[in-house]
């Protein structure tokens, strides 16, 4: 019988929002006539650009001004025949603004289940699979919270299974990480926080970080490519994530440049294990156990991470023989 890892009840004293669609995603935009910010709930699909402007119809719930192809601009620095909506200029402006709305979804807004607040799509941390925007249910002011109280309640075995992973990644990545030139580091990337831009002064330790940018969670190493300069606040946040889940796309491109690593690969939409692993080597260093260790607890956690990441057929015939695995 398998035993539970965690009892249903909610033991945070943290509840969730009644009534949430926790899969919904948000269109957020900044009113062309007052500048307020609205945001309207848009259901379970990410909008196309071009269906937008020709169907979407947003209406700024502080002033009333209606967002369409319809609709004149209200902007008083043009002539008045430009702001008209039948004209190509205002066509074309409109093309442009449902565009910027909604054609990437770091412009999207979510809404927290657990503050009830509607954020930007940035606010929340990655979820593979969890509705149109792949973000978690809470956003990551409250999943901090959460997790304050859940960390003290975990079982044993959950602790157990989180210290397996470092393990046997560490094992994975044995003899790949470097030395890294902490004063070149801050050079590249001088001296300030990759992610806020906050300066950073390298004698004082505890206010910075080095991000693996490609973690290591995903079995890679710690490089000149894959290192970033954080502060500790920034670094928090970031944890395991993978890179597209915490930086946007310009920062993308800008850490591709001082770093040398792969776009293709920091942009990737879902985690993807380090492809240059030596698979077979790890299972050799994890099952060279001493006499007295449960050698089958040992395959079982094994088999759970390979086949978690996707790895099993990277194992040669012999040790996919050896774990049982097929």
């Amino acid at each position: 019988m398998t035993k539970k890892r965690r009892a249903t009840v909610n033991r945070t004293g943290i509840s969730r929002v009644g009534g949430l669609e926790p899969h919904q995603a948000w269109i957020g935009f900044a009113c062309l006539r007052c500048g307020a910010i609205t945001t309207i709930p848009i259901g379970m699909s990410l909008l196309d650009p071009s269906a937008a402007f020709d169907g979407q119809s947003w209406k700024c719930s502080h002033c009333g001004f209606i967002h369409s192809k319809q609709s004149d601009l209200p902007f008083n620095n043009w002539d008045v025949p430009l702001r008209k909506h039948t004209h190509l200029a205002t066509q074309r402006f409109w093309i442009g603004f449902f565009r910027i709305y909604t054609e990437d979804r770091e412009a999207y807004w979510k809404q927290c289940t657990s503050c009830g607040k509607v954020l930007p799509f940035g606010a929340f941390s990655g979820h593979v699979k969890w509705g149109p925007l792949e973000r978690q249910m809470e956003c990551r002011a409250c999943k901090g919270a959460i997790n304050a109280v859940l960390n003290v309640l975990r079982t044993p075995e959950q602790h157990h299974e989180s210290s397996v992973r470092r393990r046997v990644a560490e094992l994975l990545l044995k003899g790949k990480n470097e030395r890294l030139d902490v004063k070149a580091l801050f050079k590249r990337f001088g001296g300030r926080c990759f992610k806020t831009g906050k300066p950073l002064k390298i004698e004082e330790r505890q206010s910075w970080a080095i991000d693996h940018i490609l973690p290591s969670r995903f079995l890679y190493p710690l490089t000149v490519q894959n290192a970033a300069l954080l502060s500790k606040e920034a670094n928090d946040k970031k944890r395991d994530q993978w890179p597209r889940d915490f930086y946007n796309n310009k920062e993308l491109m800008e850490l591709a440049k001082i770093t040398g690593a792969d776009l293709t690969l920091l942009s990737s939409k879902t985690p993807i294990p380090n492809p240059s692993i030596d698979v077979n080597a790890c299972v050799k260093r994890y099952l060279q156990v001493r006499q007295r260790s449960n050698l089958a607890k040992r395959v079982a956690e094994l088999c759970a991470l390979l086949t978690g990441l996707g790895l099993v057929a990277k194992l040669s015939p012999e040790n996919k023989k050896l774990l049982g695995l097929k």
